[in-house]
């Protein structure tokens, strides 16, 4: 059984890399989020982050990273691989970002850290789809309005929106499931969750061509 590392960021895509880090035996011993020294993400907002772990009772790695950024991240990395005795890192990544080089396993491999990338090139018509048969709830945290409607933040992403969403994916052009920053979102719920969390009340919030849901605390319900 490796011990691993999960980079997270909330999303639908991290949350399902979890689910198949765990199902082939590796040992998840924590979730680390890369971060600047005074981090605000829109589509990501840290507290919901941080309740996300302590639902699927993981700690949760602030690692903060600054220029220059290679040698940020490797530093930190090593340090990481020293402090938690890890084998490798898992990520949600499905492909690259813009034909670029996958960032994280270029980082570890000077490190010998082996870097496990389940979804990758992954049918994203396959993902989607299993997402939902794992029972993983994941809501529209962030969009950008020059792909999908400001109306879209803070959809369920159920049967009924998927569909809709891959129908436009295919006419419009761009990755269903939004690896190339088309659409981002937050799990509520899902596999190893001790409780749902809540987003009532958060607001629609606009900066540039992004609408998001404006950071509120969420809130736990036990099951029951």
């Amino acid at each position: 059984m490796s011990r691993v590392i999960l980079l997270w960021s909330g999303g639908k895509d991290a949350m399902l890399a979890l689910c198949h880090a765990r199902q082939v035996g590796h040992q998840v011993v924590a979730l680390a989020t890369f971060a600047p020294p005074e981090p605000r993400f829109l589509a990501h907002p840290l507290p919901l982050v941080r309740r996300q772990a302590a639902a699927l009772g993981l700690p949760h790695l602030l690692v903060t990273i600054e220029a220059p950024f290679e040698q940020s991240y490797e530093t930190a990395l090593s340090r990481l691989q020293q402090e938690w005795a890890l084998d490798g890192v898992v990520t949600g990544d499905i492909d690259s970002v813009g034909g670029a080089p996958n960032w994280i396993r270029e980082r570890c491999r000077p490190l010998g850290l082996t870097v496990h990338t389940p979804l990758w090139q992954q049918s994203r018509h396959a993902l989607l789809a299993e997402m939902l048969t794992r029972g993983i709830v994941a809501h529209l945290s962030c969009v950008d309005t020059r792909v999908l409607a400001p109306e879209w933040v803070g959809r369920v992403l159920d049967a009924a929106t998927l569909a809709e969403l891959q129908q436009l994916a295919a006419t419009r052009g761009f990755d269903a499931c939004g690896e190339q920053g088309e659409y981002h979102t937050m799990v509520t719920d899902g596999p190893g969750f001790a409780a749902r969390l809540h987003l009532d009340g958060w607001q629609l919030a606009r900066q540039d061509h992004l609408a998001y849901l404006a950071e509120q605390e969420p809130h736990s319900l036990d099951r029951g």
